[in-house]
């Protein structure tokens, strides 16, 4: 992939001194004249086309984004009540990521959506410890965006 980046690069340069112009719109048509040109390369090259990982990524930000904004406003339905009605506590989850990258970024897009803190990760990568904010309902929403994450996260990592 870092090659596709490089190659893409060097056209943009090259596009640039063609033009005999120095400017931020020679370079990104140039940029673009690059995506072409890598993109019709593709399949001398062993990875996937680069782009491809790219807009996995921005898809990665947009889920975890709606996710984190989805758990926000139920954690604030909770804290603004008069009386405190949650009921804390631990459960098991289990992943079906293999890689350290993959179980350390799940693990962290998850305690980063407000409601649940990833505890501790067993040895074997396979299984979370999950502190959340209301046992019952909380469960199945961490469920939920444990699917959601790893699929975004499958996209971006393989």
């Amino acid at each position: 992939m870092a090659v596709q980046v490089l190659i893409n690069l060097f056209v943009a340069i090259l596009w640039m001194f063609l033009q005999d112009k120095w400017s931020s719109l020679s370079f990104f048509s140039g940029y673009l004249v690059g995506i072409l040109v890598v993109f019709g390369l593709r399949r001398f090259f062993p990875s996937s086309f680069y782009l491809k990982k790219f807009f996995a990524s921005v898809h990665l930000f947009g889920v975890f984004f709606r996710e984190s904004v989805i758990s926000s406003i139920y954690v604030l339905g909770h804290v603004i009540r008069p009386k405190l009605q949650i009921t804390p506590g631990i459960f098991k989850l289990e992943t079906e990521l293999e890689t350290d990258f993959e179980v350390t970024l799940l693990a962290l897009l998850l305690t980063l959506t407000p409601g649940s803190v990833v505890m501790k990760v067993t040895p074997d990568k396979k299984v979370f410890y999950v502190h959340a904010l209301n046992l019952p309902e909380s469960e199945e929403s961490v469920t939920c965006s444990k699917i959601k994450f790893e699929h975004a996260i499958r996209k971006v990592t393989r």
